[in-house]
């Protein structure tokens, strides 16, 4: 690979990284500091970006759009909507145990993603939207507007980053911990469990509603194929383990290395002989599982644990 493909690799990688670092932080924010087995992350992914897509993108005769408005409009659009959403699917499931809630979070991704595919009015169906536009694109052009939006990925990395550290040292998140880990006993000292919890489910999803914009923004296009489970949901609750639930700073770390090992795996399998490229998926998957178990069995509680 010459310095002009490595440069590239490294932009790609920048901004696909820092892209799953907001998804690991949201989830952060559900799992690591409340507890909440959130298993539906595609379909906050997928809400937040088909928001962003519709709000920015130019007029299309094959579904709602051509509102043309500032890329940062769009951006808080689908924090919003995701937000909306998670706020309606809070309301019914956050009562339920970690397995249940889990469960149900699929349920209601799954019909995100029916709702997707099948409304072509609103999304174009399978065949997508295109012509999404990226930040100061008139300006920029080529390798400088690859830069221009990386710097921007990561302004939203630690704008996530900082509102998530604010939380967690705040007394809501002394709460979300208390309640995390013995929901009883926060109850009978009279918080209001369901409330937090709530709350917490619905500003982790906002923000994966945000990191799915970014994706639409960086791809400029954006298909159901982009919400499949495993690229989102699978990959961030690893990502997350891996780095260190409860603690931000490792999530953006497990985002980093396991796209990492992703990516790369991608690389090297694009060289295998056809019969095993076409396989390169299982064995990728089968990495990213040695890895998690490596790192568990070394670190019980990730690369950066929770501090205390």
């Amino acid at each position: 690979m010459n310095a002009e493909g490595i440069a590239f690799y490294l932009v790609s990688f920048l901004t696909m990284g820092g892209i799953y670092a907001v998804l690991c932080i949201a989830l952060n924010m559900q799992w690591g500091f409340g507890g909440l087995f959130n298993a539906g992350i595609a379909g906050f992914y997928a809400v937040g970006a088909y928001t962003a897509a519709i709000l920015t993108s130019a007029t299309a005769p094959t579904h709602v759009g051509g509102f043309d408005l500032p890329i940062l409009s769009g951006l808080l659009g689908a924090g919003v909507m995701a937000g909306v959403t998670a706020w309606g699917i809070a309301r019914v499931c956050v009562r339920l145990k970690a397995d249940y809630l889990a469960m149900a979070s699929i349920g209601f991704a799954e019909i995100i993603r029916l709702v997707v595919i099948n409304e072509q009015w609103l999304t174009n169906g399978s065949l997508g939207i295109s012509r999404i536009p990226r930040p100061l694109e008139d300006i920029f052009s080529g390798r400088q507007a690859e830069v221009v939006y990386v710097v921007f990925v990561w302004l939203v990395v630690l704008l996530t980053y900082f509102v998530s550290q604010r939380l967690s040292r705040s007394p809501w998140g002394l709460v979300m911990r208390a309640i995390r880990d013995n929901d009883i006993a926060a109850d009978s000292i009279g918080k209001d469990v369901q409330r937090f919890r709530v709350d917490a489910f619905v500003v982790g999803s906002v923000f994966m509603g945000m990191a799915g914009a970014l994706s639409a923004h960086y791809f400029k296009f954006f298909s159901p194929d982009a919400t499949e489970p495993l690229l989102v949901t699978f990959l961030c609750w690893v990502m997350l383990i891996a780095g260190g639930s409860g603690n931000n700073r490792g999530a953006i770390a497990g985002a980093l290395l396991v796209w990492a090992i992703w990516s790369m795996t991608e690389i090297i399998t694009s060289h295998l002989p056809v019969e095993w490229a076409s396989r390169s998926a299982y064995l990728r998957m089968l990495l990213i599982g040695l890895f998690l178990q490596f790192v568990l069995q070394r670190y019980r509680q990730g690369l950066f644990p929770e501090r205390g």
